[in-house]
Parts: structure tokens; sequence; C-alpha cells
């Protein structure tokens, strides 16, 4: 191997260690790259969100659901009552564009209703949930 592929840090670039012990492997020499890393990206601590910080995004709660069919659906009248997936009492789900952040339960305040929030989403868990 050359002298620049040997400075690379391979503990901070898995690509470059595998195409090192490929290299090896194979017997030949490997082209050496620069560390290719954008100089204006900034660490997960720095991260700027003031840029979207005044973006509006829909906020929705949902007590439940259910699936009708439409002969069902067209029934229906003042006082017809729809059963939902749900129990009494367990907590709503929290939703922003659509995408579960959270669940909480139903509050009363200055006779306004509102939703505590018990459980909130972890990013990973929700992007789990995307695949």
């Amino acid at each position: 191997m050359n002298d620049e592929t040997d400075n690379v840090e391979t503990e901070e670039d898995p690509w470059a260690e595998a195409m090192n012990e490929q290299a090896e492997a194979e017997g030949g020499s490997s082209a050496g790259f620069e560390n290719l890393e954008d100089e204006g990206q900034q660490n997960e601590d720095e991260i700027n969100l003031d840029v979207i910080l005044d973006v509006p995004v829909d906020i929705s709660m949902e007590i439940g659901r259910t699936k009708i069919s439409i002969r069902n659906l067209l029934k229906l009248n003042q006082g017809s009552v729809i059963e939902l997936d749900r129990l009494a009492g367990e907590p709503m789900d929290v939703l922003v564009n659509g995408t579960l952040i959270a669940h909480g339960e139903v509050v009363v305040v200055n006779d306004k209703f509102g939703i505590r929030l018990t459980d909130v989403i972890s990013p990973v868990e929700r992007i789990k949930k995307l695949k």
C-alpha cells in the first residue's frame, strides 16, 4: 500500500477500511482518497433549526378508528353510535402531518379541550415504522 491510504483514519470511515481489506485480499493497490467530509456539515449538537421553526404543520388527535361499509355509512343518522377500535380510557394518538409522534390523554382547561402528552415516540421508533 502507499503512504496516502495508510494515513487515512479507517476508524471513522468503514468504507475505506473495507476497500483496504479488499485491495489486500486481491494483492493489488487501492487508490488513495482524501476524507471527503462536507466542510459545511455541522455536528448534531450545532444543528440550526431556525430555518424550519416557522414551517406550519397539521396536528391532529385520534381517539380511534373503524372500518365501515358504504351501506352502513349511508344508514347513519343523528344519534347513531360508531364503535371504535379503542377501549375507554386508552390514550389518544397525536399525529403531526399524519405521522404518529405521541400518545396523550384529554384534559379540559378553561372550558376548552386539550391533550396532555403521556408518551412521545422517539425519532428512531418513527423511522422503524416507516420501513
